[in-house]
């Protein structure tokens, strides 16, 4: 699905981040984003944003799609919740021109460039920020904690993701929680070594 969405980290003006391009929908996004810091980067917030933002290729505009990939390490059972046993991987955004037809430069999205997108998941140390950009406050969002089970039934209503208000959630997970380790930043000093 084409629901343009940014993934970004917090900044003393906001949020800065990549922009991606498919199902950006919170129902989509957040468990892919809770479960891959709580597994795949053993709760390192910094080591996932600095994968997802700081690791793009230059030559890329932003990801096409974020892919199976960042759910490794994750128990069986709970890779085949979250995607039915589809494995595919994530692919950058390549080859976009831009209207003088010359490459356009990589996407970086902050509070002022946030036109033409529809969410946005700003990665702070305690959870993920969803922003919703069909509000009129556009720079602000829910913040989900890392610890939340990631087969949560997030809503995809606009209306419900609004700041100061609680994360718009569906139903409770209908099966038992798979067993998970705690997600959240390291100690200082502590760091996970990069996947």
């Amino acid at each position: 699905m084409a629901t343009r969405s940014f993934i970004a980290r917090p900044t003393d003006t906001g949020y800065a981040g990549v922009y991606v391009h498919y199902d950006g929908y919170p129902s989509a996004r957040l468990p892919l984003l809770l479960t891959s810091c709580r597994y795949r980067f053993n709760g390192d917030v910094e080591a996932l944003a600095g994968y997802l933002i700081d690791d793009l290729p230059d030559s890329a505009y932003g990801w096409d799609v974020l892919g199976a990939g960042l759910l490794r390490g994750a128990p069986e059972e709970l890779r085949h919740a979250l995607t039915g046993g589809d494995e595919y991987p994530s692919r950058t955004l390549d080859n976009v021109i831009d209207p003088s037809g010359a490459p356009a430069a990589g996407r970086l999205v902050t509070p002022s460039t946030t036109g033409g997108l529809d969410w946005g998941y700003v990665l702070h140390p305690h959870g993920i920020e969803v922003i919703n950009l069909h509000t009129e406050d556009r720079h602000r969002g829910p913040i989900v904690d890392w610890r939340t089970d990631p087969r949560t039934a997030f809503s995809d209503f606009h209306q419900l993701w609004k700041p100061g208000r609680p994360p718009a959630v569906r139903t409770r997970p209908a099966s038992p929680p798979v067993a998970t380790t705690p997600a959240g930043p390291h100690p200082a000093g502590q760091r996970t070594s990069r996947p």
